[in-house]
């Protein structure tokens, strides 16, 4: 079943009186349960796509639906409890003078009509970090740990869909590793559908079930993860990776 649906999506900006094209007629599907990796090189249009995505921003054209509903520029509280999104920057994506737990509070209660107080202990034991760390500040944490507070955030209002924008890439390897089996153990457990942009073609292969490359702000060539990483069918798709991974057949 199609969870969620963008058709013919662009995305222009103007930079110093210049339109800049960040995203051109970009169509995609998602499965109910599926992981969609989106690839390309920095200034491809990835983050711009989860912005319009996540209604951070809206598209110029084209349209979203969210489980055949369209969503328009004005969002319910549903909409954005459904789709949740998870930034590059973890420890900037907590405000800097508030705790960790108040953070979390604070966002839940913004997508909802109470003041519901997150279920602390389920949350913490999901993201497996002692509760007593969401009583720190971010700049008392590890990358990693906020990055997993991160994760736990956007778990609190039961998502339907992830939108992971390049969450391990200011990692180091062994949070890098952490980060992924828990969010390949949170979509096997909850049956989430999740985007995940990345520019680790290996990840991307192993955890993907599909994969989108862009490239100039155009959906360049899609298809089945393995498939695309092994057998490129675009001389772009065959730049990407022969310049990042070494692939064997």
């Amino acid at each position: 079943m199609t969870i969620l649906e963008a058709n013919h999506i662009c995305r222009r900006y103007r930079r110093r009186g210049v339109q800049v094209d960040a995203l051109t007629d970009v169509s995609l599907r998602l499965e109910q349960g599926e992981i969609l990796g989106v690839v390309g090189e920095s200034g491809s249009g990835k983050s711009t796509l989860l912005r319009l995505i996540s209604g951070l921003e809206a598209p110029d054209e084209g349209t979203l639906s969210l489980e055949g509903k369209e969503l328009g520029a004005k969002r319910t509280k549903a909409d954005y409890r459904a789709i949740q999104m998870i930034f590059q920057d973890a420890v900037g994506s907590f405000h800097p003078r508030r705790k960790i737990a108040d953070s979390i509070r604070e966002a839940v209660r913004n997508l909802s009509d109470a003041r519901e107080e997150p279920d602390w202990q389920t949350l913490c034991a999901m993201v497996q970090l002692p509760l007593e760390l969401a009583e720190r500040y971010p700049r008392d944490l590890s990358g990693g740990q906020c990055q997993r507070f991160a994760i736990a955030r956007a778990m609190a209002v039961h998502p339907r869909i992830l939108l992971c924008d390049e969450i391990t890439s200011a990692l180091d390897v062994s949070s890098q590793a952490q980060i992924l089996r828990l969010l390949s153990a949170l979509h096997r457990d909850k049956g989430m559908s999740v985007i995940f942009v990345s520019h680790d073609l290996a990840v991307v292969r192993a955890l993907c079930d599909r994969v989108m490359v862009l490239y100039g702000g155009r959906c360049v060539e899609e298809g089945p993860a393995a498939e695309v990483i092994q057998h490129p069918r675009e001389a772009y798709t065959k730049k990407l990776i022969s310049s990042v991974l070494e692939v064997h057949a």
